[in-house]
């Protein structure tokens, strides 16, 4: 099971029918495990207009509406339609891939800085450094969409996250070449031991947990003050 498999099996759980999305290999395993789950893939022209049909599902269904963007340009070009879900306050939920975590900051494909872009425009961000806690911040981000005055919520998945294992550290082995040096050997020791921590412990995962949002309940001082205004004669 890949990363992309952890976060479908969430998605599922928590009774998504439809992702809507614009197809980007950053988040290609995601979206080939939902389909595989029976979760309809919306693909949509532009990034704006999954995250518009994920605000408009959220409305119309009362549950959080999920996108799932490419990294970089998918995300900025999405920006517009997110901070419309912060205003309305729908609660959504959206999915940007990002550049591998080894690589970023180095000038890898599509690789911007993501949280202060989208940050002011959702409740929370999650940016998942580990497989094992891909499919908890899914679950938080699905719980805390709703929780209180809903809103959109983000969760970053770099690519290295979500292919199969075996694939990745290939990549990784690849990347570290055959070379003798001390230079060469050193990164291959650092790319090993990077690799080594993103897998940790993604071989013993639990059964996904369906979010319950919490009720919202008004502070006392909120309460008294609009009783107050509401008692108010007219004029």
């Amino acid at each position: 099971m890949n990363g992309g498999d952890l976060i479908a099996r969430v998605l599922k759980a928590q009774g998504v029918e439809f992702m809507f999305t614009l197809c980007g290999g950053h988040i290609s395993p995601i979206l080939a495990a939902a389909k595989a789950r029976h979760i309809r893939i919306v693909d949509t022209r532009d990034e704006a207009t999954a995250v518009f049909a994920a605000d408009a599902m959220a409305r119309l269904s009362g549950t959080p509406g999920v996108a799932a963007v490419t990294a970089g340009p998918g995300l900025t070009n999405a920006v517009t339609a997110l901070k419309n879900a912060q205003l309305a306050q729908s609660p959504l939920l959206l999915i940007g891939g990002a550049a591998p975590t080894a690589l970023q900051g180095r000038g890898a494909l599509q690789d911007i800085d993501q949280r202060p872009l989208v940050e002011p425009h959702v409740k929370r961000v999650f940016r998942v450094r580990r497989v094992r806690d891909l499919d908890a911040a899914v679950e938080q981000a699905m719980r805390l969409a709703a929780d209180g005055v809903p809103g959109p919520v983000f969760v970053e998945c770099p690519v290295d996250l979500l292919y199969d294992e075996a694939l990745v550290r290939q990549w990784y082995a690849e990347a570290g070449g055959k070379g003798a040096s001390v230079a060469d050997r050193a990164l291959r020791w650092f790319l090993k031991r990077h690799a080594n921590r993103m897998f940790a412990g993604s071989g013993h995962m639990s059964a996904p947990e369906v979010a319950v949002p919490a009720a919202p309940h008004a502070a006392n001082r909120a309460i008294g003050s609009a009783c107050l205004l509401m008692a108010r004669p007219p004029g």
